[in-house]
């Protein structure tokens, strides 16, 4: 394989190798529904998932938290199957079976071993499909949802990450929780999360993704079979769903400084910017500022913070990139005395970086760090699956290790310098979860486009 492959929706078959002579292939039917596979040569599981582009954003006022619930309630039982059928089904091959909610996706899989596969579409077609979302599992799975987002919020770094992502997109669909908020949960009522379901879980908004020990015929019959088993009518044409596209609603900062006061032992802490958007070129280079700046234990964050300094246990980078936005984050846990402190000296290191650039020593470990953990990951069919749901749902084309590293290859350090000023140019937020206070963080220069003389 050569270049990214483009995956567009008005084609009807795709199929091509990617590295390691994986067998990619990919079926548009009649009726909307997409089904990919990576079939992995030696593999002797699988995974499968059942995605909808469909998140937290999307939720409307007065459905607010239907996406989290309905993660919950298709594993509640359907026509055929009940919440105990669906969990022996997978208990007793020694399966595994989960949903993910995200901000612009939902993904419900399974993993099982290859012989189990034709199962693992049955039952998570069925659940798909036919979710009773029954009135009395509704209000119980309330309650055990309400547990859920209760624990999070006992967990500083949870709450330091709701309120960051709140402080630097603001009043941006983005900013919302994904599971919802103790009130959102408490206010919806079924009806809206009903339709929620039949506006958004339809054979145009399906796709299904399959990596390890698959045969994509065999996967395609069986899929139509247990659509067809499930009631939908796959005779009726429609074209899939349109994918998102930059240019949604703007980002306007909330606040450059969230506190979030609590009795704990350690300060949860995250400084960051508005970030770049998933289908932006330089996102490759992002990936490499990310390594150099806090991706591991050789990092400017790790060696400055924790190794030098002994202010922080845990301490490092991220960034998340999403249709028409991104955010771009650096995380420590320190004492609430040295809050502060530390928060000076993350800003600091971005600024060092920015004025001094990289070296190129710097740029062959991230590059290394990038490659070497991205080609491990695909030793999974889990990461295999999601690469396909990702590829389809958001990129609209497949890329594989190798030109992955390719692209990787081709940054350089002004590519890195370039996006680090674009980066610290935009509008800094803090966010601070424990014994800590507004003022704590006085000494904070987070004027936007402040950079060292």
């Amino acid at each position: 394989m050569t270049g990214a492959v483009p995956l567009p929706l008005d084609t009807s078959e795709l199929r091509f190798i990617s590295s390691g002579d994986a067998l990619v292939r990919r079926t548009v039917l009649p009726s909307g529904v997409r089904v990919l596979s990576e079939s992995v040569p030696g593999a002797r599981s699988a995974t499968v998932g059942f995605w909808v582009a469909v998140g937290s954003r999307d939720e409307t006022p007065g459905s607010y938290g239907s996406t989290h619930f309905l993660e919950h309630l298709l594993f509640k039982g359907t026509p055929s199957r009940s919440a105990l059928d669906i969990a022996i089904a997978f208990d007793s091959v020694g399966g595994e079976h989960n949903a993910l909610t995200a901000k612009e996706y939902t993904c419900y899989y399974a993993k099982v071993q290859d012989r189990d596969l034709p199962m693992a579409i049955d039952v998570l077609a069925d659940m798909f499909t036919s979710s009773l979302i029954d009135s009395a599992e509704f209000e119980t799975e309330r309650g055990v949802i309400l547990e859920e987002l209760a624990m999070a919020d006992d967990d500083p770094s949870d709450v330091a990450s709701e309120r960051f992502f709140e402080a630097v997109l603001g009043d941006h669909p983005l900013a919302r929780p994904i599971g919802g908020s103790p009130e959102s949960i408490r206010g919806v009522g079924r009806d809206a999360v009903v339709a929620h379901y039949r506006a958004n879980y339809r054979p145009q908004d399906l796709v299904i993704t399959a990596a390890g020990a698959v045969d994509h015929d065999i996967l395609v019959a069986r899929t139509v079979a247990a659509l067809a088993q499930a009631g939908w009518d796959l005779s009726a044409e429609a074209p899939p769903v349109e994918r998102r596209v930059g240019g949604g609603e703007p980002v306007t900062i909330g606040s450059p400084l969230v506190v979030v006061e609590r009795p704990l032992e350690q300060a949860s802490l995250i400084l960051g910017f508005p970030g770049i958007a998933a289908s932006d070129e330089r996102r490759t280079a992002l990936a490499v500022v990310n390594s150099i700046l806090g991706g591991g234990m050789s990092s400017r964050l790790f060696q400055e913070i924790r190794e030098r300094r002994g202010l922080a246990y845990s301490v490092y980078s991220f960034a998340a990139s999403y249709s028409d936005a991104g955010v771009m984050g650096m995380a420590a846990g320190c004492s609430p005395a040295r809050a502060g402190d530390v928060a000076e000296l993350m800003l600091s290191e971005l600024d060092r970086l920015v004025a001094d650039g990289v070296s190129d020593d710097e740029i062959s470990r991230a590059v290394g760090q990038i490659a070497g953990s991205s080609a491990l990951a695909l030793e999974d069919s889990d990461s295999r699956m999601s690469r396909l749901g990702r590829s389809e749902l958001t990129l609209g084309e497949f890329i594989d290790l190798d030109e992955s590293l390719r692209r990787l290859d081709a940054v350089s350090a002004a590519d890195v310098l370039d996006l680090l000023h674009f980066l610290r140019a935009q509008p800094a937020s803090l966010s601070a979860v424990g014994n800590v206070r507004a003022d704590s963080f006085s000494g904070l220069a987070m004027t936007p486009g402040l950079l060292p003389q």
